[in-house]
């Protein structure tokens, strides 16, 4: 048999995946198994495979987003925390021809952003709004957010979330559905393969309905933070499945009449 040479398997003919030319050489600072990292891919590939990168203007506040300008080789602002959706109103209105998104995690979107959020969708400000919702606060330490479950652990409910002391979860994702303002918002995960090219169909659809400047997109990824959870990779994507799913059920929440 003869030998196969490197140079033979990496032929572009053999090549089934190639990073995208929108992400950098930077180390993703992410924790292993984190879903951060596969949603920074995926918005890549998007803006790339849509001719978009010097039309596209990312905004990130705090929180593990916010190193994401090291990641992607587009224009990224940085907000406060909660107020991207503040700064990327101003950005689409004054130029209305760019490609605006925001890039929030829950603690950030549905606690201190809560009414920034709102009234962008309600106002139907045409932007674009990815949240990652893992269901705690991944970077500072992982306290209990408005998206921690019932009975969820945290560091600061170490024996669950009690909803009679501490509250009903939100779930701000249904509520930007029933606004006026909101477009298109669908919920998504990217815990197994399958999951991860709806998801990226899902961004693709977001990123084209800018165009139609009809109102405000919204994609929330139900992810994990196995870091936060104290649980492996492969552990907090099946707690994920068997928990936070049920409560955050996938698909489509509101979608534009054709």
């Amino acid at each position: 048999m003869a030998e196969i040479t490197l140079d033979q398997i990496i032929q572009p003919e053999n090549m089934v995946y190639t990073r995208s030319r929108i992400m950098t050489d930077t180390v993703l600072h992410y924790c292993p198994g984190c879903g951060h990292g596969t949603v920074h891919r995926l918005l890549a590939e998007v803006i790339e495979e849509l001719d978009l990168q010097s039309e596209t203007i990312g905004i990130t506040p705090v929180g593990c987003s916010v190193l994401m300008y090291n990641y992607m080789d587009i224009d990224m602002q940085e907000a406060a925390h909660g107020r991207a959706p503040a700064l990327a109103t101003a950005i689409k209105r004054l130029m209305s021809e760019k490609f605006v998104f925001t890039y929030q995690g829950d603690g950030d979107l549905a606690a201190i952003g809560t009414a920034e959020t709102i009234h962008a969708c309600n106002r139907g400000e045409n932007i674009t709004i990815l949240f990652i919702n893992n269901g705690i606060y991944g970077m500072t330490g992982g306290q209990m957010a408005p998206t921690t479950l019932p009975d969820m652990k945290a560091s600061t409910c170490p024996y669950g979330r009690d909803v009679q002391m501490m509250g009903n979860p939100l779930k701000i994702t249904d509520i930007v559905a029933t606004l006026p303002g909101s477009y298109y918002v669908t919920r998504q995960s990217v815990h197994t393969p399958g999951n991860v090219r709806k998801a990226k169909k899902a961004i693709r659809k977001a990123v084209e309905y800018q165009k139609r400047n009809q109102g405000t997109c919204f994609v929330e990824i139900v992810s994990n933070c196995n870091s936060g959870w104290k649980m492996t990779p492969v552990d907090a994507n099946q707690w994920l499945e068997e928990n936070m799913l049920p409560f955050y059920p996938l698909g489509d929440l509101k979608v534009p009449e054709e």
